[in-house]
């Protein structure tokens, strides 16, 4: 459900924006203040329990603070430590995700209460940055998304520009020099309140297992100098705020110009669309790097001739391709992996050992993937690729009604199970298959 920003808020940022857009070098002093309003205090709360997640390392969840000490005076008490500056950071709690690959992605979890502080704060001084920001970037930002970045690689692809440099970042996250960060957020708030709580999130311990599979502290704390933990509420902005240096360099000297290259950047990953030359560009980019106290993954870093084979960008794969009538265009569509990705959770709902579900809630769970699926990868040429899912998620729906109603020859399930049966009687979603790249043209 879309939460809607109160009024008071929206006219408090819209203000900010305004001013910062207005003065590019303007600093401002008096933000503090604004944390502990219990207006914004209660949007932040309801915005954190939007995002659900789990709770952090004291165990508390949502359900327990309203059924406890109650939202109100849990805000009310918050407050009181934000105004009377006695608030402090709890330690983060480290949980391990698992990626495509097969390795693992650590994920750090703040407590309720820290994400609550780091939502207010994120409200108040998000709207300054966003007025620096470059339209290059894409990421974790307001008004924007994967798919205008996805548009503005496949609009430099129309242009020509179709050797590409698919850049990856070497633990970015890790790697963030706080000092520089902090010199950052600094340029445009001089509030030392701000920039304490800032750094008080930066420097929180992280807790998770040890090597013999005990509780530690595995990070952070005050003499940890690099990094901000995924997963906290306020750590997307301030990453993006760090590689906005990398966007600012390369706008300012209009590098666009000079090297014939177009920069699309969403949060940490990037491309860069060369013409011809991707020597001198990515030398560039390497430079830029280096002065940042970052670095360039070189084993996941290629250069691609779009025009020879596909590079991968926020799930889809995107390549230059000859249509029917003979005329070379990006073509764009979910790649393989994707795909799989979401053909085997489909399995998973459908199993043989899931039949002794409710078939609703079968129906409700696979509907779900679905739906969500699709209004991502529903976009420019993905039209066969959806088809395949949905055929997909047909047929596995037919068999898991099969094995639930122990009907033996297939040709008596298509029969008692067609098409209009799995879609009218038993409510599956239908996932859309037509023309998905007008989608991508609509608001041009």
């Amino acid at each position: 459900m879309l939460l809607l920003t109160p009024e008071r808020i929206r006219t408090l940022q819209r203000k900010l924006y305004i001013k910062a857009k207005q003065e590019p070098a303007y600093r401002f002093y008096a933000l503090y203040d604004k944390l502990y309003q219990a207006d914004i205090l209660h949007h932040a709360w309801r915005l954190v329990k939007a995002n659900k997640g789990s709770p952090g390392v004291d165990g508390m969840s949502f359900e327990a603070i309203e059924s406890g000490i109650g939202v109100g005076c849990y805000l009310e008490l918050l407050s009181r430590e934000l105004q009377d500056k006695t608030y402090q950071a709890n330690p983060v709690r480290r949980v391990m995700i698992p990626k495509a690959d097969g390795s693992l992605r650590p994920l750090g979890i703040p407590t309720i209460r820290d994400r609550v502080v780091q939502m207010a704060l994120k409200l108040v001084i998000e709207p300054i940055f966003e007025a620096d920001f470059c339209e290059h970037s894409y990421g974790f930002r307001p008004q924007k998304s994967a798919h205008q970045a996805i548009d503005a690689i496949a609009d430099g692809m129309w242009q020509g520009q179709t050797q590409v440099i698919d850049a990856d970042l070497s633990k970015y996250f890790d790697s963030i020099p706080h000092s520089k960060l902090l010199a950052t957020v600094a340029e445009r708030i001089a509030d030392g309140a701000v920039l304490a709580l800032i750094k008080q999130w930066l420097k929180a311990p992280v807790i998770g297992e040890s090597e013999n599979g005990k509780t530690a502290c595995v990070g952070g704390g005050k003499s940890n100098r690099r990094g901000t933990p995924q997963g906290g509420v306020i750590s997307p902005l301030l990453s993006n705020l760090y590689l906005h240096l990398l966007d600012r360099i390369w706008q300012r000297h209009e590098l666009a110009r000079k090297l014939q290259a177009k920069l699309v950047r969403y949060a940490d990953d990037f491309v860069v669309l060369c013409r011809k030359d991707v020597v001198t560009p990515l030398a560039t980019i390497r430079s830029i790097l280096e002065k940042l106290e970052l670095n360039l993954n070189e084993s996941k870093t290629k250069i691609v001739d779009a025009n020879k084979e596909e590079f991968y960008f926020l799930g889809f794969a995107l390549k230059v391709k000859v249509s029917s009538k003979g005329k070379r265009y990006p073509h764009v569509n979910p790649k393989e992996q994707a795909v799989e990705k979401v053909k085997n959770r489909i399995n998973e709902i459908t199993a043989r050992n899931q039949t002794w579900r409710p078939i609703q809630e079968v129906v409700r769970e696979l509907n779900q993937v679905l739906r969500g699926w699709s209004g991502y990868f529903h976009y420019r040429n993905s039209s066969l690729v959806l088809s395949k899912v949905k055929r997909h998620a047909e047929e596995r729906l037919r068999i898991h009604l099969r094995k639930r109603h122990k009907v033996r020859a297939w040709k008596e399930s298509v029969l008692r199970f067609p098409r209009r049966v799995l879609y009218e009687e038993y409510g599956l979603y239908k996932v859309p298959i037509v023309a998905g790249w007008k989608s991508a043209h609509a608001l041009m």
